[in-house]
């Protein structure tokens, strides 16, 4: 996996979890460079196939040439991850043995400065996955108003200075680079620790722009609704939001009645969909967040459809 240009994050914990078997069907829902991809190819070989869906056309790109060797047991293609369904149809796929979803940012993203997601180089106020989509970061720093702001960075970035770091923003606009805008934060509040005080308010920003938690809560029903019996869902997460989504989604489903606890007669109907995999998240080794700091914050959960 050395010639990727980042590490996927829980290599091995995502394919052990999936247990790729041939001739099973895939997806990748977020693609990216490929590695969780081509990890689910080998396992699958020879007659295994999958799906890899991302919004990002350079990730897409790259994903390409490292999947290249696989022919046509792979299809890209650059669309959301909310549309699994219709990509399956155009495929003739009724459903599929695994899904592997790895949320937020990639490391290759953010090491790329001219897409605007880090505080850490000096890039446009973009932090856009797909480049074609019209909303960016600036349009938000420079034209929410402040409580909009403060909403935004509170809501998206459980910042807890929201308000005086909105404050701060609106008095210096207008901003055109993320430096500009890591250094108004910066002046605005002290740092905690070992966080960036610029690390909320960017997360905040990225998520709003993508709409990442909206397209989460699309999925989830989606992706339970397009797994085989016996198939399996994994999901990573980098963040407490989406964590606390995909972990009371698991709950709830994995539950046959949902109605409220004091409730003496059900009334739902609710039938459970999926059972846990893991009751607590997996979290990384300490030699994988040594190897990659990206995978200090990841949790991965993981569902089998029944």
């Amino acid at each position: 996996m050395s010639e990727l240009p980042h590490l996927p994050v829980l290599y091995q914990e995502i394919i052990l979890s999936l247990r790729p078997f041939s001739p099973g069907h895939y997806i990748d829902g977020t693609v990216g460079a490929g590695g969780h991809a081509w990890g689910i190819l080998q396992a699958s070989h020879p007659a295994g196939r999958l799906l890899g869906l991302d919004v990002d056309p350079q990730a897409l790109e790259l994903a390409r040439r490292r999947l290249s060797p696989f022919g046509e047991r792979v299809n890209l293609v650059q669309a959301s991850y909310t549309t699994l369904r219709n990509q399956m149809a155009s495929l003739g796929w009724a459903s599929v043995d695994g899904i592997v979803l790895d949320l937020g940012v990639s490391s290759m993203q953010i090491d790329t400065p001219e897409r605007g997601f880090s505080f850490q180089s000096d890039g446009p106020l973009d932090m856009r996955f797909d480049p074609a989509q019209s909303l960016n970061a600036g349009a938000l720093v420079n034209g929410l108003p402040e409580r909009e702001l403060a909403d935004l960075l509170w809501r998206y970035g459980e910042e807890g200075h929201s308000h005086r770091l909105a404050r701060a923003i609106v008095q210096a606009r207008p901003l055109q680079s993320t430096r500009q805008l890591a250094e108004v934060i910066s002046r605005a509040t002290r740092q905690r620790g070992k966080i960036h005080p610029a690390t909320r308010t960017f997360q905040a920003l990225r998520i709003a722009v993508n709409e990442e938690l909206h397209a989460l809560e699309l999925v989830l029903p989606a992706a339970i609704d397009a797994l085989a019996p016996g198939g399996r869902l994994a999901i990573i997460s980098f963040h407490s939001l989406e964590d606390r989504m995909v972990k009371q989604f698991v709950i709830r489903e994995s539950r046959d009645c949902i109605c409220p606890p004091d409730q003496p007669v059900c009334t739902c109907g609710h039938k459970a969909t999926l059972k846990i995999i893991n009751k607590h998240p997996i979290e990384a080794s300490q030699e994988e967040k040594e190897l990659n700091t990206r995978s200090r914050s990841a949790k991965l959960r993981v569902v089998e459809r029944i």
